[in-house]
């Protein structure tokens, strides 16, 4: 079942760099604070690369000074998502997760089957706001649509 607005984040252990390979729970990430996590099918992508962390990078800012984290997640691994940051110029603080075994797109019941392109499970393209854990906006999108998840979509619609 796919997660709901008032929905709590499931608990799931995710990867990132720092300096080193960290494990962080879900838990630790979300609870005392306001974020949005946007997850991307593939980093170095098409889409991924040229529009969706690109948008979220040019108004990173505007989430900072409104309190708003920002995380991206991708079902790829923490190598993967680190050299993918420094590529588009992540700045510092706008975290870049592994969900190296789809755990938590499993958990939120956004995966999708991207075995025709060779890929595997992956995420589907979508963007949460979470207040102290719980989902407060959900923006999904259609299969090979890029709208409703941009950092200018979740900002307008977050005010």
């Amino acid at each position: 079942m796919t997660i709901q607005i008032g929905d709590r984040i499931p608990e799931v252990i995710l990867k990132r760099i720092r300096e080193g390979v960290e494990t962080i729970d879900t838990r630790a990430l979300f609870e005392g604070r306001k974020a949005v996590l946007f997850a991307v099918p593939g980093a170095f992508t098409p889409t991924c690369s040229e529009k969706h962390l690109p948008s979220y990078v040019q108004h990173f800012d505007q989430f900072r000074h409104r309190g708003i984290d920002v995380f991206c997640v991708s079902v790829n691994d923490p190598f993967v998502m680190q050299a993918w940051g420094k590529t588009q110029h992540v700045p510092d603080g706008l975290q870049m997760l592994a969900d190296g075994n789809a755990d938590l797109v499993r958990a939120l019941g956004l995966e999708m089957d991207a075995s025709a392109y060779g890929m595997g499970t992956r995420a589907r393209r979508f963007a949460l706001y979470v207040e102290d854990g719980v989902v407060r906006n959900l923006f999904v999108e259609a299969p090979g649509e890029y709208q409703v998840s941009s950092a200018e979509h979740v900002l307008e619609q977050i005010g």
